[in-house]
């Protein structure tokens, strides 16, 4: 932090009243029609926070309704399996957020009677639930005078006060939460004040074309002031993402698909997907292998699908098939794997590429 610690900026923005102005903002200008903000239910709060990670408000509001039409309670949710939870989690990204918050609801079931803990170090101490998420499930479900520091929050923080550096690591990181405690309303107001934060990152200082003019901060803003907000917060150094290619086998019999049970761990993990070939493999021969006998091949259109530190590129090939259960299916676990009518094998819980390949075959 070029301008000093976290301890000296704080007493010099409070002649303005950073927190003030936040809850200001929010009660006037924020945004009050999300359907998680009209409730202090720890269990919808939590639910909202785990699938914003890392997604757009405008890709979680659909799922979010869905998942509660089907889980309303977080009893409901414990006692689901998981293979019950994850077709309503597909397509939204990140499935270790889907296991975590399943593993979550189980444990908390368990341990707290199905009860939210209030403590922000309880909450941490969960499945899937960082210090920043269970600092706003304690501040807006329980009224917990808990700190933030999500994505939009760093971004706020980073030019308001001028912060340099990787702000998701190291002395950069700890700095950053002590400033984030610091700046926390000494008396009421802390779930508009949370909010606040987040709206204000999400709405108004946006990582391009930030709205300055509409900023309750912009008069005391370094970034603004130094004309620096294209700077702020400094962007991470990221490496070339490698693209990794495989060839996937749709495997048909009739009108049925064979699909596999993907390893709980790993990508797309516990979610149903189709076999996987080395593209250096012999098609015919593998599948051959695999005790059934291929009728005709046909490629399909190539498919690439980014990840954070990848980029696959699958040459998927349908092949018409007679024979049983690939043996290879039924001798390891995981993966496992069935025949499914093609229908049916769309409402499985698939990986987003997966599912529109099949829905494609269906037309």
């Amino acid at each position: 932090m070029p301008h000093s610690s976290s301890a000296s900026l704080v007493p010099a923005f409070d002649r303005g009243g950073f927190a003030d102005r936040v809850i200001r903002w929010q009660l006037r200008s924020g945004r009050h029609s999300l359907p998680w903000q009209a409730t202090q239910d720890a269990y919808r709060i939590w639910l909202s926070e785990i699938m914003l990670q890392q997604t757009q408000v405008v890709a979680v509001l659909n799922y979010y309704s869905r998942f509660l039409e089907r889980f309303p309670t977080l009893s409901v949710l414990a006692a689901a399996t998981l293979d019950e939870v994850m077709p309503f989690w597909a397509g939204l990204g990140y499935y270790s957020r889907a296991r975590n918050l399943w593993a979550c609801a189980r444990e908390i079931q368990v341990r707290y009677g199905g009860q939210f803990p209030s403590d922000p170090a309880l909450l941490e101490a969960l499945p899937g639930i960082g210090r920043s998420t269970a600092g706003a499930i304690a501040a807006l479900a329980f009224g917990r005078r808990a700190a933030i520091l999500d994505g939009n929050v760093r971004r706020v923080l980073s030019r308001v006060f001028g912060i340099e550096g990787d702000l998701t690591q190291g002395t950069v990181l700890r700095e950053a939460w002590s400033l984030a405690e610091d700046l926390l309303p000494r008396g009421d107001g802390i779930g508009p004040y949370t909010q606040g934060l987040m709206d204000l990152g999400a709405t108004v200082c946006t990582r391009a074309r930030p709205r300055c003019e509409a900023c309750p901060l912009a008069s005391d803003c370094i970034a603004r002031i130094e004309d620096r907000i294209r700077d702020l917060p400094q962007a991470r150094r990221r490496a070339a993402r490698p693209t990794r290619e495989q060839r996937w086998l749709v495997l048909r019999q009739a009108s049925s698909i064979w699909l596999e049970r993907r390893p709980e761990r790993g990508i797309w993990g516990g979610l149903w997907s189709l076999p996987e070939l080395e593209l250096c493999a012999d098609v015919m021969q593998s599948i051959r292998h695999r005790g059934l006998n291929p009728k005709g091949l046909q490629d399909l259109p190539v498919i690439e699908h980014g990840f954070t530190h990848f980029v696959l590129r699958a040459y998927p090939i349908e092949v018409e098939v007679q024979g049983g259960s690939p043996d290879y299916a039924v001798q390891t676990a995981p993966p496992h794997g069935q025949w499914l009518d093609l229908d049916e094998a769309t409402s499985k819980a698939l990986p987003k590429p997966v599912a529109d390949l099949l829905r494609t075959l269906c037309k």
